[in-house]
């Protein structure tokens, strides 16, 4: 094996630690400038590299999750709180709106448009609203 090939390995396996690729060249001595160069001309390395980054973003994600847990379990607030906003429906943040309508052939006031533009603003939905007068 070339000492290239040897660079380029304990490069990848640091990567598989730490998935930041500037924590990886300062540990295994290699610019950023030569492993982007390495991952544009060499198409096997460029693989590696990328399966090196989600290895160790799962490792760091499994991390993560058991420290949540640990948490969770010493009965931290906030940490019960992301699990429920993330994990399940019931707790996930949501925009409730609720109106009376009378169905009548009326058109909206300019002031209940505003007022519909605005709840719609609020909830992100970007509708396109139609009055009567568009139909005609």
């Amino acid at each position: 094996m070339s000492k290239k090939n040897k660079v380029k390995d304990s490069f990848l396996e640091e990567l598989k630690k730490i998935p930041i690729v500037q924590v990886a060249c300062e540990k295994t001595g290699i610019s950023r400038n030569s492993i982007y160069r390495w991952k544009r001309e060499d198409k096997e390395f460029s693989k590696l590299m990328d399966e090196a980054l989600a290895e160790g973003e799962d490792l760091v994600n499994d991390m993560s999750e058991s420290q949540l847990l640990t948490l969770i379990k010493e009965k931290n607030f906030s940490a019960i709180r992301f699990w429920l906003n993330h994990r399940n429906p019931k707790f996930k943040d949501k925009v409730e709106l609720t109106t009376k309508v009378d169905v009548n052939d009326e058109e909206l006031t300019p002031t209940q448009q505003e007022i519909v533009r605005k709840a719609f603003d609020l909830a992100s939905i970007i509708p396109k609203v139609t009055t009567n007068q568009d139909e005609k």
